[in-house]
């Protein structure tokens, strides 16, 4: 989701043009009248003086009716959201702040652990790196943390834990800068203050020797909304929003207006020099590296980031014992890194991403970041965003790598011989240690006649230090040469053990279906498909490293067609893509990956093909098609029913007619149209007005500044591997959003880490579908158990941050679509049982996704049987977001609080339908909130309104006491005068 921003303020103003006009006209007409009626005109003074009264007692009355035209109309959902209430108790603050440290005490990844470096052996330790003064701790724009609360900084997180740290290094690094470079949605500073080395000085070193010999450094990364990182940042004013002005790297002292900057640590040497990504060492990083090594034997190197950071410098130093993941802690979760550091909190985190030596040979290499059309310029859309002008033409990005994302690749690449892994990878998907050790035993697999496939996994702690272990299954399935593409690693589930003391033992027990093995065929059988043949299933150490394998042999392929679909699904699965089907070539495994260089080359054409541009739908060319046939529903009876009625019914239940038929026209367009940040009161049925939130790891209220605490990223709770701190971290979500009058959050987020580049990874899981799945599934679950209903987002193929607004075309097989980046949607909704959906901004193909009846109706309500609402993500002056063609093709809302197309124009019959079963969907959300489980809820009054009506009734007395003075003063003027004659 977007911010708030200038350009909505001018909507705004555009919105209540016609009472601004009417203002205008009010007050110059008061003039003229005033100006026609003096002296010369009207030489009665009383009467006079009695028509200059009444020319400004009606002006003031026609300003007072214009005003309320503008507060009961266009400005009405903009000043209700800023009449929100709610704060967070003492026990919920306290709860929270527990959790995060929960989280973040199993998110911390231990890489790397020689000679026993941690725990730390003393008390006492240097810690450098600038980042350790201004560690990362979410992420910018919707993942920003609340400045009510208290936050827990990086020094303080390992003061609380018992090490003193080095407070001339804090203040040699604070007074080098003190604050964190902004980064937001309207620019990106990426700059990292990393002071010089030779700016130390020896006596600093010396002192630093004596306080201790050990040395702990923080490196960090910060992402973001609305930009990606460079992954060249000598090509840096590339990656930036489309349109925007170009970035560059600038020099100190050097000032520019870019959008994209980076600013030198050195004016004697660039910090990064040309094809060197921005998750790579800096010079002015390394150059410390090489001053803490050589003084320090004991060094443990702490990376802060949600984006996996390229680690192969390590291996260049061997005074590097240890290496943490620390990925972004929320307000209060480093206390848990410094629990670690001590050795009172065993690590137990798991990578939820792969880290490799080189990115740039990675398979999405040549296809991620900012493509443009150059046969596009009749669909160009000018615009104002954030502040900036923008003229945004259609973009492209392929998704070449097909199925094979992250580990998916890496690990059938090197069983096929097509890589050397260790060359390449550093530390595999799943890969964390301990500072103890667990043996795993599988047991007996029993593969029922129902398809269900149930084994039990014994782990037991061997070493000597009590700590948590976490089971990774994966299945290895049958393939063929040339066939449908298969990895041969796939997570298909997890679990995490209880805290084990020395020689304890706990038995999980591990189950899942064999149609979860299936692939999906979209070029023969255009359905899911589980092959014959023997499916390897595997206990693991990571994707790389299984610990015991057995096999399940399937005796006869079973093609998931028509009525005979998968158990899970609610209706036939077949291909619902085949007209944005990508005619570029997709990565294959035939051959030993043999078409690898030239499927993942850089795109060829910058032109979209003439058969997609005849098909290419934004505002400009969009026309409503009604059906003849359709009959107009029924509106504004008096049937008696209130929305409080439905809670708990099912969505098919004949009450709902009922109640739908009581709705207005107007009503209905209200609902669908300004559903920005909640949805609207309803009268006739008495709802009231509800609130949404936005926030991927806190709840943040844009309006009124109510906001709770934040809690760690996405990619912290991912790297848990632990259902119940997933399923903790909705519940939580949930009791916050209670107590801040909140039914709606905007969040989990679960898009794909398709590169570590992309700027809001820190908001999703992993680079794994199903990993993501079950953390978003435990989520919404949660949250769902308090009466919150969370909004799944981006709906789909949201997976980078460049060009998103502006036209970005995705193109992905079928294939893909359903087995990577439709995966965690799927599964929110199928096991954590999603009742809301916030679509993306891209396009799918060459049409908005939120437009796509197929994704939207086909394969979300009719395969999954999703029930209730899809909402658009922020409704923007974009050029292809438009009211009346998103209901019809099966999103029901906008989110919007300013009159925009979003307003629904068409009241044909084939439209009003579509505005009932778009009011429905999202009334079916709404009522199932705990708003409603008590029955009718109390309809609370905005604050505004209050002011409006005090204002009002005051303004009454006044008009009416000057009324009554001018009446009298005339009277008396006239008594006078017929006096004196």
């Amino acid at each position: 989701m977007l911010e708030i921003n200038f350009a909505d303020v001018i909507t705004t103003l555009e919105s209540i043009r016609p009472q601004l006009i009417a203002l205008g006209v009010i007050i110059v007409l008061a003039a003229v009248v005033r100006a026609a009626t003096g002296r010369r005109v009207i030489r009665d003074a009383a009467v006079r003086a009695f028509a200059h009264a009444q020319t400004w007692i009606v002006a003031a009355i026609a300003v007072a009716v214009t005003v309320s035209v503008m507060l009961f109309g266009p400005l009405n959902t903009m000043l209700s959201l800023m009449s929100g209430s709610g704060a967070l108790t003492e026990d919920t603050i306290a709860r929270t702040k527990e959790l995060a440290s929960d989280i973040e005490r199993e998110g911390i990844v231990l890489l790397e652990n020689d000679d026993d470096t941690l725990p730390l052996k003393g008390t006492k330790a240097n810690v450098f790196g600038w980042a350790s003064t201004n560690p990362v701790y979410g992420g910018t724009g919707s993942g920003s943390m609340n400045d009510q609360y208290e936050t827990t900084s990086l020094l303080q997180g390992l003061e609380d834990a018992g090490i003193e740290t080095n407070e001339e290094l804090a203040d040699f690094y604070t007074a080098y800068r003190a604050d964190r470079p902004v980064s937001n949605s309207t620019a990106q500073d990426l700059t990292l203050p990393e002071p010089p080395a030779a700016t130390y000085g020896d006596d600093l070193i010396d002192n630093a020797r004596k306080f201790s010999d050990t040395a702990v450094v923080v490196i960090a990364r910060s992402g973001g909304e609305g930009f990606d990182l460079p992954s060249d940042m000598g090509n840096i004013g590339a990656i930036r929003q489309s349109g925007a002005t170009e970035g560059a790297v600038l020099d100190p002292g050097e000032e520019s207006d870019a959008s994209t900057v980076y600013t030198n640590n050195s004016a004697d040497s660039a910090d990064f020099e040309d094809g060197q990504g921005y998750l790579e060492l800096s010079r002015s990083e390394r150059d410390m590296l090489d001053l803490v090594t050589a003084n320090f034997d004991h060094v443990t190197l702490v990376y802060n980031g949600a984006n996996t950071f390229d680690m192969s410098f390590v291996d260049d130093y061997p005074q590097i014992g240890a290496v943490l993941w620390a990925p972004p802690a929320g307000q209060t979760g480093f206390g848990a890194l410094g629990e670690i550091l001590a050795g009172t909190v065993n690590p137990s985190g798991r990578t939820a991403d792969t880290m490799l030596r080189d990115e740039s040979a990675a398979p999405w290499a040549n296809n991620f970041g900012t493509f443009q059309y150059d046969n596009m310029d009749e669909f160009a859309v000018d615009s104002t965003h954030h502040e900036q002008t923008l003229h945004m033409t259609p973009g492209f990005v392929d998704y070449v790598e097909g199925i094979y994302v992250g580990y998916k690749y890496y690990e059938t690449a090197a069983d096929e011989g097509a890589i050397d892994y260790d060359q390449i990878v550093q530390y595999p998907f799943g890969y964390g240690l301990s500072y103890t050790t667990f043996d795993q035993t599988m047991g007996d697999v029993d593969y029922a006649d129902d398809g269900s496939i149930t084994f039990d996994v014994t782990v037991t702690n061997t070493g000597d230090k009590a700590g948590k272990d976490v089971v990774e299954v994966y299945y290895n399935p049958p393939y063929t040469n040339g066939g449908i593409e298969k990895a041969s690693a796939n997570l298909i589930d997890i679990a995490k053990t209880d805290e084990l003391e020395p020689g304890e033992s706990q038995t999980v027990t591990v189950t899942f279906d064999d149609e979860d093995m299936a692939s999906y065929d979209h070029r023969d059988a255009k359905a899911y498909v589980l092959e014959k043949g023997d499916y390897e299933i595997s206990i693991n150490r990571d994707s790389h490293r299984a610990i015991d394998t057995a096999d399940v042999t399937v005796p006869e392929t079973i093609v998931y067609s028509g009525d005979d679909h998968r158990a899970s699904d609610a209706g036939e699965v077949t291909n619902r893509f085949d007209d944005i089907a990508p005619e570029f070539e997709t990565l294959s495994r035939a051959d030993h990956f043999a078409n690898y260089a030239t499927a993942t080359a850089a795109p060829a054409s910058m032109s979209m093909s003439e058969e997609y541009k005849a098909t290419f739908v934004n505002a400009s060319n969009y026309e409503n098609e009604d059906d003849d046939a359709d009959e107009m529903p029924t509106t504004g009876a008096k049937n008696g029913v209130k929305l409080y009625e439905l809670y708990g019914k099912d969505y098919d239940d004949p009450l709902w007619d009922d109640l739908l038929d009581e709705m207005t026209e107007d009503e209905m367009n209200q609902l669908i149209a300004f559903a920005g940040y909640g949805n609207a009161a309803v009268p006739s049925i008495d709802k009231p007005r509800q609130s949404d939130v936005d926030g991927p790891s806190t709840l943040n209220n844009n309006f009124t500044g109510v906001g709770s605490i934040g809690l760690p990223s996405g990619v912290s709770v991912a790297n848990t591997f632990s259902k119940d701190l997933a399923r903790r971290f909705g519940e939580t979500i949930g009791d916050m959003a209670r107590e801040m009058n909140v039914t709606g959050w905007y969040a989990p987020a679960m898009n794909i880490h398709r590169t570590p580049y992309a700027g809001r990874n820190f908001e999703y899981f992993s680079e794994d579908g199903t990993l993501s799945g079950i953390m978003a599934a435990q989520q919404v679950a949660g949250a769902r158990s308090r009466g919150v209903y969370p909004f799944i987002k981006h709906f789909a193929l949201n997976d980078q941050e460049a060009n998103r607004v502006s036209m970005l075309c995705t193109w992905a097989d079928e294939q893909t679509m359903r087995e990577i980046y439709f995966k965690p949607f799927e599964m929110a909704v199928k096991d954590g049982g999603a009742t809301a959906v916030m679509t993306s901004f891209n396009y799918l193909g060459n049409g908005y996704s939120a437009a796509n009846r197929h994704l939207v109706t086909d394969v979300l309500r009719g395969e999954w049987g999703f029930d209730g609402m899809v909402e658009t993500d922020y409704f923007g002056r974009f050029g292809y977001q438009i009211g009346d063609q998103l209901i019809r093709s099966g999103t029901d809302a906008m989110l919007a609080t300013i009159e925009s197309i979003n307003v629904i124009e068409d009241r044909s019959a084939t439209s009003v339908q579509a505005m009932r079963n778009a009011s429905h969907n999202i009334l079916y959300t709404a009522v199932n909130s705990w708003l409603y489980e008590d029955g009718q809820p109390k309809v609370e009054t905005p604050v505004w309104k209050y002011v409006y009506f005090a204002a009002a009734g005051v303004l009454a007395v006044l008009l009416v006491g000057c009324e009554i003075v001018a009446v009298r003063r005339f009277m008396e003027r006239r008594k006078v005068r017929v006096a004196a004659q």
